[in-house]
């Protein structure tokens, strides 16, 4: 893999070769490289976990969610935002709505990477103890550092091909799994494990959608549709889409990523079905893939597997590193440095966010989860400018900066007061509960046609 990074070292002639590798993707690397970004540590690991303990209801996050989200940005985003030659999203709100707005996207933008990023260190230093005994201290940095010389080398470049090469060993480690899995629930026949287990799991652990109640249907629509739009604002997806040589080849590979994110969930929503039929008893809340892979593969192919799972992890690690490093060079600091080198600068940005991870990767859990929780401020903040301004001429700069902040302080407010529902001392004896994050967003799209109304107005009236 570094091997493939230090190859790629030669295509970076500037800065826009390094952050959407000079808009020359093709469509097969192109839809790999969202893929690998989209299938991480989340989708293989913990994903299983939940479909394991509470059925397929445990899928609306991840993988239906996360799916349908390669799907709307397919429909909704990739052609304009491909024509519009940018760079980083937050070029979008600078062009559609102004300075102050793409600021302010960028700053709401960069600190939800962090506690992203941090987890998936955290999570590889674990699997590195779990294999090889490591400290998680020196895993951390470890990982750390491989994870950042893979990003610095050749930026898109060398992000593009080694999630290529990820993805692929990640696709054959879980078709291996999963075909072992089967084979020894079927007593050697795959066809009839799939059957079996069809037969065996308890029928509750089948429901894909709750319908016993209201407020359950209501709960589970409000985790899709967070899964669903509140990575569509993301520069991870949005730098791919950027990179694409073309419109058609930046939809395309939206498309296809979605079907094969969607295949690849399948397999790993059957091994959490699987697991209780298969493993021993008294083996509930242990991590389902590892235990999986260890009870069913040769030891060869335990390795592949942990390969797979390690592959997973770095192509998160290395996209998600590169995305705020863009929005932080192109948005932040460049306009304070007219001149600069801004290769240069991409560059020390990518440390400044390895570094910066690192250290809440040190702060201890509470420290990044606190932050990975803050990946919903995106859909509160700036979905909504996002969608009308890419679809709509309504609203301004005064529309976009005030539901930014409207959405912001709506979902702050009920973070800090430990609220689970919108309004929750309110609403929550009606046995209507609302996501907290889609009614925040809400909050911002009211907040923005109201202050666009009042643009018209002035505009007219200045008229």
């Amino acid at each position: 893999m570094l091997a493939i990074g230090w190859w790629t070292r030669g295509r970076i002639k500037n800065h826009e070769d390094f952050l959407v590798a000079g808009r020359r993707l093709p469509l097969h690397l192109a839809w790999a490289t969202i893929l690998a970004t989209w299938f991480g540590a989340g989708a293989m690991l913990t994903a299983t976990d939940t479909v394991r303990a509470k059925g397929l209801v445990g899928a609306a996050l991840d993988p239906i969610g996360a799916g349908i989200t390669l799907f709307l940005a397919g429909l909704l985003l990739a052609r304009p935002l491909w024509e519009m030659r940018l760079l980083t999203l937050a070029d979008f709100y600078g062009r559609r709505f102004g300075v102050r707005a793409e600021r302010l996207s960028a700053v709401l933008m960069i600190p939800t990477y962090f506690g992203w990023i941090a987890a998936q260190f955290v999570a590889l230093a674990h699997l590195l103890e779990l294999v090889f005994g490591l400290d998680p201290a020196i895993g951390i940095l470890l990982v750390a550092i491989v994870g950042v010389a893979f990003t610095l080398m050749g930026g898109m470049w060398s992000v593009t091909l080694i999630d290529a090469a990820q993805i692929t060993i990640v696709a054959i480690g879980l078709i291996v799994l999963a075909g072992s899995v089967l084979g020894e629930l079927g007593g050697g026949s795959i066809a009839e494990g799939v059957a079996r287990l069809g037969r065996e799991t308890p029928a509750e652990k089948l429901v894909l959608v709750p319908t016993e109640d209201l407020a359950a249907f209501v709960t589970w629509m409000g985790v899709v549709a967070v899964g669903a739009l509140g990575n569509l604002p993301g520069q991870d997806l949005t730098q791919r889409i950027f990179a694409s040589r073309s419109a058609s080849t930046a939809v395309w590979a939206c498309h296809i990523a979605a079907v094969m994110y969607f295949a690849l969930g399948v397999l790993t929503l059957t091994l959490g079905l699987a697991a209780d039929l298969v493993a021993p008893e008294g083996s509930a809340g242990k991590a389902t893939m590892a235990l999986l892979a260890g009870l069913f593969l040769s030891p060869w192919a335990a390795v592949l597997f942990v390969l797979a799972v390690m592959s997973a992890v770095l192509s998160t690690i290395d996209s998600a590193i590169l995305s705020p490093a863009s929005v932080l060079a192109q948005n932040v600091l460049a306009p304070k440095w007219p001149g600069i080198d801004l290769l240069a600068l991409n560059r020390w940005s990518v440390l400044g966010v390895t570094v910066a991870s690192v250290v809440t990767a040190y702060l201890g859990e509470s420290a990044y989860s606190l932050l990975e929780s803050a990946y919903e401020l995106g859909l509160v903040s700036l979905l909504v400018p996002l969608l009308m301004g890419l679809k709509t001429r309504v609203g301004g700069e005064r529309a976009a900066l005030a539901s930014m902040l409207a959405g912001t302080v709506a979902w702050c407010v009920h973070f800090a007061a430990g609220w689970e529902s919108f309004l929750s001392p309110v609403v929550d004896p009606l046995g209507l509960p609302l996501p907290v994050a889609m009614t925040s967003a809400l909050v911002g799209l009211l907040v923005y046609l109201a202050v666009a109304s009042r643009e018209r107005v002035a505009v007219e009236r200045g008229s």
